[in-house]
């Protein structure tokens, strides 16, 4: 089974080696047909410390890191 990528942006890096992340997911609500946001913010492993608040990521599922972190940054979504 392939490893779920999700973009987002760092919205946290104040602790070591580590990034929040806040990923926004679209959907149409079924009711009001309307499209609604909804966003969900996960704690990423970054080993460099290398990215900043408001820079735009990938992360990837990874095995458990710590008690909250299962997410890896993979690559800035510029490159």
């Amino acid at each position: 089974m392939p490893k779920r990528v999700l973009q987002g942006v760092v919205v946290s890096d104040k602790n070591d080696k580590t990034v929040v992340v806040k990923v926004e997911r679209r959907y149409s609500h079924p009711l009001l047909k309307k499209t609604v946001r909804q966003s969900k913010k996960y704690k990423a492993h970054d080993e460099s410390n290398q990215f900043k608040i408001g820079d735009q990521i990938f992360i990837q599922e990874s095995k458990p890191i710590s008690k909250d972190k299962r997410w890896i940054v993979v690559k800035d979504s510029v490159a």
